[in-house]
């Protein structure tokens, strides 16, 4: 598997994430949306922002790990933010770095009204290729 990360010139090269991955392997794996729950299903971090973007990201590496895939081989993630604020930015990064590293897959923050669960405060999906 391998991965072409990809920032044409002629657009700004973002800080935390990667225009375009190409993806070259022969395993698509996609990983559903994480929450900020522990292993019995319970919310971690509840009105912590922070703590739940650590959470959510960090069950989002188990995930991969379960798959037998690692994170440098994410293609993309999506982030949904409740209430998205530009003060989440820096603890989404935090997160993300504490699993992907220097590795920066594609992709997309949304903010939304609500998620699925009450109390969660954001979800991250993945879909990777593997060997």
């Amino acid at each position: 598997m391998s991965l072409e990360m990809i920032n044409p010139e002629d657009l700004p090269i973002p800080e935390s994430y990667t225009h375009v991955a190409v993806a070259r392997g022969s395993r698509l794996v996609f990983v559903a949306g994480q929450v900020a729950e522990d292993q019995q299903g319970d919310l971690v971090g509840e009105g912590d922002f922070g703590a739940q973007a650590r959470q959510a990201f960090a069950n989002v590496g188990r995930t991969l790990a379960a798959a037998s895939v690692r994170p440098d081989q994410v293609a993309r993630i999506t982030i949904y933010v409740v209430g998205h604020r530009q003060e989440y930015l820096p603890l989404i990064s935090a997160a993300r770095i504490a699993v992907f590293g220097d590795h920066k897959p594609a992709d997309t923050i949304l903010g939304v009204a609500t998620l699925a669960e009450p109390g969660r405060l954001i979800e991250v999906e993945a879909i990777a290729v593997g060997d």
